[in-house]
């Protein structure tokens, strides 16, 4: 695990991938920001073999975190940290959030959220096409904003 990025650097790799597909285009697309996501979560970080010490969410709804109401799409890195112990500190989430203008299409979509865990025996190809199903509408769209950060939860 030592060639591994550490758990506590996830927002920079993830940043470095959407630049990649930044650099191709004007724009970037959801698509874009998608195929970014899926190369930031095949990456694997340093962290305990255990089933919820790496985990992916992702999720959607209308929210109204930025102020007004938007169409959020969050994709997320979830890291188990632990203290010098090796014990549960806390969990490092990493986002990337789409976010789209408000409309009935979007807005009929309601909320959605599904978790994936590296460790705990799933198949990451099978949960990446499933979730990739619930962006069809937005595949070819340019977000509005697009947000990437940590913080520790």
């Amino acid at each position: 695990m030592h060639d591994r990025p550490r758990a506590e650097e996830p927002l920079d790799v993830l940043r470095a991938e959407l630049e990649v597909e930044r650099s191709a285009k004007t724009e970037l697309t959801t698509r874009a920001a998608w195929l970014a996501f899926i190369r930031f979560a095949r990456q694997r970080f340093a962290t305990a073999p255990t089933p919820d010490s790496d985990g992916l969410l992702f999720q959607y709804g209308t929210y109204a975190f930025s102020g007004r109401p938007m169409f959020t799409v969050d994709l997320t890195r979830q890291f188990d940290i632990s203290d010098d112990g090796g014990e549960h500190d806390h969990y490092l989430q990493t986002h990337c959030e789409l976010r789209y203008e408000c409309e009935p299409t979007l807005n009929a979509l309601g909320t959605f959220n599904s978790w994936f865990f590296h460790d705990a025996d799933a198949n990451l190809d099978e949960w990446l096409t499933a979730m990739e199903r619930h962006l069809a509408l937005l595949l070819a769209r340019v977000p509005s904003e697009i947000h990437a950060y940590e913080e520790p939860v």
